[in-house]
């Protein structure tokens, strides 16, 4: 299945496939955890379920395992079973910022194993302009599935391994973070101000056009292959605050035909909050 849907494809899917799908809104604000959860209930793709980063996408924080650290596979998989996820479910998640929190959901079922998932280009507004209806409320729940935990197809890298590569030119570590924040100005998110040293900055909203929507995958392998510097994807490692927005330079990847970088879930939040974690600032 192709990383992304377009809102047209996403309709007929509904028309023609409505009792294998599951349509997840990941509408979120790290400002304001509540406000998904709000939105979703102003409307919503009809039959959508709301799936919250928080609950569903992170497991409890420690202090030092970042921000929204990965759940175990078996739990993630028990929740989304929960809200009505099958072993053969087709899964489109979507959300309220450019697909930033919907990647996150993709990035995860694939980790899971599951296949079939993309993520809707351009949101709730590429659905609005498209003609679609929105469902106001809460949907009902679709009842539990069976979805199983099977061979993972993305890979992750932890802090110990990541941490002992620095240096030695093994990989390329890449920041979805906006420039100011990688150069260690304007925190507000995280207790360190500054980067992985040696990383270099590929903020996610880079990914996308003005309207919202993914660039086309032509315009995203070249920028892409020209950031890799003759290197494979393979060894990328994407990261960002707290594992979510790497998630979308991910979908990006996958979408120029690009796939095989690894994610640090960790990310920024659990790297700085580590002791003996250098730091670098700057461009």
């Amino acid at each position: 299945m192709t990383p992304l849907i377009s809102a047209p494809a996403l309709q007929a899917m509904m028309r023609e496939h409505r009792d294998q799908l599951l349509v997840c809104d990941c509408s979120f604000d790290l400002s304001d955890p509540n406000a998904g959860g709000r939105l979703h209930a102003l409307g919503h793709v009809p039959g959508a379920v709301h799936v919250h980063l928080d609950q569903e996408l992170s497991a409890a924080k420690t202090g030092r395992n970042g921000r929204h650290p990965l759940p175990e596979r078996a739990t993630f998989a028990r929740r989304m079973a929960a809200l009505g996820a099958s072993d053969d479910s087709t899964i489109v998640a979507y959300d309220n910022a450019g697909g930033m929190y919907a990647a996150r959901l993709w990035w995860m079922l694939r980790w899971v194993g599951h296949a079939q998932v993309a993520v809707l280009d351009g949101g709730l507004a590429a659905w609005r302009a498209a003609g679609g209806a929105l469902q106001i409320g809460i949907a009902p729940g679709l009842g539990a599935g069976q979805f199983s935990v099977r061979e993972p197809l993305v890979e992750a890298l932890a802090y110990a391994p990541l941490r002992e590569g620095l240096g030695k030119g093994q990989r390329l570590i890449v920041d979805a973070r906006a420039p100011d924040r990688f150069r260690g100005e304007n925190e507000t998110l995280d207790p360190v101000a500054g980067h992985i040293p040696g990383a270099v900055n590929r903020c996610f909203r880079d990914n996308l056009q003005a309207d919202g929507r993914f660039k086309p995958a032509e315009q995203l392998r070249a920028e892409w292959t020209a950031l890799m510097g003759g290197r494979t994807a393979a060894d990328l490692v994407q990261q960002c605050g707290s594992g979510v927005t790497a998630c979308h330079n991910l979908l990006a990847m996958e979408a120029a035909g690009l796939p095989g970088a690894r994610l640090y879930p960790g990310s920024w939040s659990e790297w700085c909050a580590q002791p003996d974690a250098p730091v670098a600032l700057g461009a």
